[in-house]
């Protein structure tokens, strides 16, 4: 099966489109999509028939069909907002496109209709607080969290009506950050009731579990992102886990580097294997669908470095840098 990865270029107005070899992760760019208003947030519903961008110059979010057979993209609509996006995430269906925003300080849901375009307006909008960085549904979709980096410093927790769209506050609304974290992006244990959440302003990542009944989330560890005993000036971005399970990465900007982390299979916790220098400004990375490979883009470099992932230890090899253009805003790999 083919794979693509689709790059968004804030500073080109354009989502670069590339295939990807399998076995040795190699890219090539197949083509470049303009697209005016600095697309930025960038997702795919659950079966890659479509694809959602967030344009956070123009605010709007644009709904695109997938070529099965070329990975090419056709603009099908798009659909204005009152705030800039700055994620993405289709529900669990792919009935709803699901938004949230930083400056505005808001989560919304949008119907997507039978054309796999978002339409307007959305069906639930919720007001949290300024620096909503992230939203998703829970595997069960029926829960939704909300991230909120300081000084809300707190992930505000939903359940999530997945025949209406309605977002309603769970029974415990938020759940408080460690003192100065700052939690801004997160993930799913493939096969574990666990959340892993980015710490923004305090470079570090924790851990959750996950209560599947209340939907709601629980620390158990935090550790640092970055080597013992360095003192520069450090946030995180985004925060991935391999498809296995077995080891998970983060974004150091200021280090920059790809914090790496070994996953214990009975527990879930976490460990630190090291830090692994990468492009500088590393807002944004992604793992590919075979576990093999990890892609970050360097919003200060404009490049993107691809990297082999060790199966065993979860450690990172570099492979090759390509140029790729102003400002990667998102990346987003799918297997058609």
């Amino acid at each position: 099966m083919p794979y693509y990865l689709y790059l968004s270029l804030a500073g080109d107005n354009k989502i670069s489109i590339f295939t990807m070899n399998p076995e040795t992760g190699a890219l090539d760019n197949r083509q470049d999509v303009s697209l005016d208003g600095g697309p930025s947030p960038l997702a795919a519903d659950p079966t890659a028939t479509y694809l959602y961008a967030g344009l956070r110059g123009n605010r709007n979010i644009a709904s695109f069909r997938i070529n099965p057979a070329t990975g090419g993209l056709s603009l099908i609509d798009t659909v204005p907002l009152d705030a800039d996006p700055c994620y993405l995430s289709t529900d669990r269906k792919g009935k709803f496109l699901l938004s949230a925003y930083y400056g505005a300080g808001k989560a919304a849901v949008h119907r997507i209709g039978g054309n796999g375009a978002a339409k307007g307006p959305p069906v639930a909008c919720r007001d949290t607080a300024g620096h909503a960085h992230c939203i998703q549904t829970d595997p069960s979709n029926q829960f939704v969290f909300v991230p909120h980096t300081v000084p809300a410093n707190a992930i505000f927790q939903f359940r999530l009506d997945a025949n209406t769209g309605a977002l309603t506050p769970n029974a415990v609304p938020t759940v408080a950050g460690g003192e100065g974290q700052g939690p801004r992006h997160y993930c799913y244990h493939p096969s574990k009731d666990i959340v892993y959440a980015s710490n923004e302003n305090g470079s570090s990542v924790s851990a959750y579990h996950l209560d599947t009944s209340a939907g709601t989330l629980n620390a158990f560890q935090t550790l640092s992102t970055l080597p013992e005993g360095c003192t520069e000036d450090n946030t995180t971005a985004q925060i991935h886990i391999a498809p296995s399970g077995k080891s998970l990465y983060v974004s150091n900007r200021g280090h920059d580097s790809i914090a790496c982390f070994s996953i214990d299979d009975a527990t879930g916790e976490l460990t630190a294997i090291g830090q692994q220098p990468t492009e500088q400004t590393p807002r944004v990375f992604n793992i590919d669908p075979t576990g093999n490979f990890l892609f970050a883009g360097g919003l200060g470099s404009g490049k993107l470095a691809a990297y082999r992932i060790d199966a065993q230890t979860g450690k990172l090899t570099p492979l090759k840098t390509y140029g790729v253009g102003q400002r990667p805003m998102w990346v987003l790999i799918v297997r058609l």
